[in-house]
């Protein structure tokens, strides 16, 4: 049986129509949708003539995720540990170095922050799991005396180091290899009960960006996404602590990266609060015409407010000031200054 793609049609103009449904429970809305089938044109449908169970999967509130709403845009500042991350490495690779940048991203408005002591930069070598705890764990131990408000995610492949973390007080697991590299991810996640981030990747760091292959991109993430939820599902894993996220950048051409967040609220239609990490990347600064990854702060700004035009939840930045005023001044335009929360 042919399989069938139902990509929401978001918007967020103040002009809504009765038959408008809430997307996700968040603060965009749809009347339309986009069917999408395999080597055919898509159709547009209003969003009144979707099967029951795809309408509530999309219309449906997404749950609290590290204890923040879903109903808001959150943003999730980076705090790489690493001597060679591509944009920030060796920045912050200290304790001290390290908090110092928190506590400035905590001011700045950063309602997560999410730690990582393993490159995922292409062409990045593993790291030894001893090395990677001793790079992650102390920080986040330091970062629960700093500030015990604001949560704190894991980004690691490994079990160990997220177990590791979760003993100093890791609220969120966050895993570019969707569970695969580690298979002990999995029981961690569903014994912990932490949310946990799922992310398509082609492919390890160190060939991923060799030579990326898609059909059609969207759909194949899709589907990806859609088979590492049912796993997770059938190991004890609840939906409702599922992130799910595209992995832009992540065995992907600049077309495909493109594709992806054209058509990035199909991921929607999974049932899950959307992760996006799009911050300084290479394809930003092919198109920008811009050699430093610090240079592409306008780009990647321009990217988030895309993304939050088509409701999506989390955006992993690592210029938090920056992001968090051009939300707000979004916020303002998109529904009123009057806004308490804004």
């Amino acid at each position: 049986m042919e399989k069938l793609y139902y990509r929401p049609i978001a918007r967020t103009d103040l002009a809504r129509p009765d038959s408008a449904m809430s997307l996700a429970g968040g603060w965009c809305w749809f009347d339309e949708v986009e069917i999408l089938r395999r080597g055919e044109d898509p159709e547009v449908i209003l969003a009144a003539h979707l099967p029951e169970d795809v309408l509530e999967r999309l219309t449906s509130p997404r749950g609290h995720i590290a204890g923040l709403d879903m109903t808001q845009p959150q943003i999730m500042g980076i705090l790489n540990v690493t001597p060679d991350s591509f944009s920030d490495g060796g920045d912050h690779d200290d304790l001290d170095g390290a908090l110092e940048h928190a506590q400035l991203m905590i001011e700045a408005g950063a309602d997560m922050l999410d730690v990582g002591g393993e490159s995922t930069r292409p062409g990045a070598e593993e790291v030894d799991e001893d090395e990677e705890i001793q790079r992650t764990a102390p920080v986040i131990a330091a970062l629960r005396e700093l500030d015990r408000q604001v949560p704190v995610s894991i980004d690691t492949r490994k079990s160990m180091v997220a177990d590791q973390a979760i003993e100093v007080g890791a609220d969120m697991l966050n895993d570019v290899s969707a569970m695969e590299f580690d298979p002990g991810m999995t029981e961690l996640a569903m014994i912990s009960g932490l949310p946990i981030c799922l992310m398509h990747s082609q492919g390890t760091p160190e060939i991923m960006q060799e030579d990326p292959r898609y059909t059609d991109v969207l759909l194949e993430v899709y589907d990806y996404l859609e088979a590492r939820i049912a796993l997770a599902e059938s190991e004890g894993i609840s939906r409702e602590k599922i992130v799910v996220d595209p992995g832009i950048g992540f065995g992907k051409t600049l077309q495909h990266n493109l594709a992806l967040l054209r058509g990035i609220s199909l991921f929607h239609s999974l049932g899950c609060p959307i992760l996006l990490g799009v911050s300084r990347k290479r394809f930003i600064g092919t198109i920008s015409q811009t050699e430093q990854p610090s240079d592409r702060m306008p780009g990647s700004l321009a990217l988030t407010t895309l993304a939050l035009e088509q409701g999506v939840q989390i955006h992993r930045v690592h210029d938090v000031a920056q992001i968090v005023q051009s939300v707000r001044l979004w916020k303002a335009l998109t529904f009123g200054w009057e806004q308490e929360d804004i």
